[in-house]
């Protein structure tokens, strides 16, 4: 069991997250501060050490160069942001602004913690084809997925501009990173932001900083995002957020590669490589002047596009397997393996919150499963009336008298082996009625899963 240091001296908070790391099975110590924490604990017992960036006292960054090689997770508030950048310059691992999400603390948390321990082990990455380490691999054999890798070779050997577009949970920032990790800036820390996520009022302060007295409460000056990701990459995931203000400031930087801080006349060359993501239609929020359009030709360098997670085919069960092995090692749970029901599920499940859906509902799985086998009952998908088991119970009811197959070759066919040769066989006798009939399922369901599996109807004479 993994165990985590807390560094925070508001009680509320550290409670809190004390009882969400120990309710997801960590074995979890607090202080409120660094004195305390040095005090009482020896730092290198831990595997991960979570702290506030302001302490009564030291600094919380003070225990990146006391943990040594134990990770420091960072927590900042959204106004401190551009610190937290800086810590992460001094070996942080990571920063996370408070107030933070459960489930992105315990992503964070896990991530964190595998990354150590296969750095401590010093066993070698499993290398992709193009070069990029199984951390940051683009995972998956369907063609949309392996074109999609070769672009990603392709364009991290440049400099240039890049526009990733795809539907949330898809792996918009597993891209950015394997850009990053095969360009020749992968040596200095790619610096990743929500721009959902920081409020309007403050993102142009923390892209690209701000003087003494440029607003209210802008008591000091503050370097930007933009000036710490000097000589590296810069990630700026859902630009489709961003204020229009703050788009003219980006479209300058693009232009000039410079930048000026918000209150001063003084612009600054730098020199940053910038990834962009949106889940939204960019061309079409400029026509609707949400975007601008000049900003967006700017961005449209190169696009890349990946695909949502019910376009992969067969990657699914193959992604599937991969996060049900890393899942059981991660919470100490017996190896385990999907029902041929859930298999079933997941393949032909819409999936609307694609590859990170798919990680809670196995996550979540391997929690209530009651053995090794996961059920479609455990996976908790919310599968509609016309199921794929359901159809699969009507297909092996009524079509298999019509098929000519012994036993054993019944229990070794799938339901779309039994819909494919079944509507092979059928065709030429029956109408799409009665074949839709026969099958139990609408008309419509018939045509759809005709054009899934690539079953031409037969021409009419």
């Amino acid at each position: 069991m993994s165990r985590i240091l807390i560094v925070e001296d508001e009680t509320i908070i550290r409670a809190a997250l004390r009882r969400l790391l120990e309710k997801n099975d960590f074995n979890v110590d607090d202080a409120a501060s660094v004195d305390e924490a040095t005090s009482r604990f020896k730092l290198d017992d831990f595997n991960l050490i979570i702290s506030d960036l302001r302490l009564p006292g030291a600094p919380g960054t003070d225990l990146i160069s006391l943990a040594k090689s134990v990770p420091v997770l960072i927590m900042t508030s959204y106004a401190s942001l551009r610190s937290a950048v800086d810590a992460m310059k001094l070996g942080a691992v990571d920063y996370i602004a408070k107030p933070f999400d459960h489930d992105e603390m315990l992503h964070s948390v896990r991530k964190i913690i595998e990354n150590n321990i296969a750095n401590e082990s010093q066993a070698p990455l499993v290398e992709s084809d193009n070069g990029s380490t199984d951390q940051t691999q683009i995972f998956g054999s369907c063609p949309p997925m392996q074109e999609l890798a070769k672009r990603i070779t392709k364009v991290a050997r440049t400099n240039a501009t890049v526009l990733i577009q795809g539907e949330s949970g898809t792996g918009k920032e597993l891209a950015a990173r394997s850009i990053h990790e095969q360009s020749t800036r992968a040596h200095i820390p790619m610096v990743s932001v929500n721009c959902a996520a920081i409020p309007e009022s403050l993102i142009e302060s923390e892209l690209f900083g701000h003087e003494k007295g440029a607003f209210t409460g802008a008591n000091t000056g503050r370097s930007g995002l933009l000036e710490a990701a000097d000589g590296g990459t810069l990630f700026l995931d859902e630009i489709g957020e961003l204020p229009l203000e703050a788009q003219a400031r980006l479209l300058r930087f693009l232009q000039e590669g410079e930048i000026r801080r918000v209150g001063s006349v003084h612009s600054k060359k730098v020199d940053v490589r910038l990834i962009a993501a949106t889940h939204r239609n960019l061309k079409e929020l400029a026509k609707q002047n949400n975007f601008r359009e000049d900003l967006y030709y700017r961005l449209y360098v190169m696009e890349l596009r990946i695909p949502p997670l019910r376009e992969r085919g067969s990657d699914i069960l193959e992604i599937a397997d991969k996060m049900l092995t890393n899942a059981c090692q991660r919470m100490n749970s017996a190896e385990s393996h999907f029902s041929h029901e859930a298999r079933q599920a997941m393949r032909t499940y819409r999936w609307p919150g694609n590859v990170r859906e798919l990680e809670n509902a196995i996550e979540r799985a391997v929690i209530l499963a009651e053995g090794t086998v996961i059920s479609l009952e455990d996976l908790g998908l919310d599968i509609p009336k016309t199921s794929l088991d359901e159809l699969e119970t009507q297909f092996a009811a009524r079509t298999q008298p019509d098929l000519s197959l012994s036993t054993k070759e019944q229990s070794n066919l799938s339901l779309d082996d039994y819909f494919q040769r079944f509507v092979i066989e059928n065709q030429d006798k029956l109408s799409e009625t009665e074949l839709a009939k026969k099958l139990g399922v609408s008309r419509k369901c018939l045509w759809e899963r005709r054009q899934k599996l690539g079953i031409p109807r037969k021409a009419r004479k």
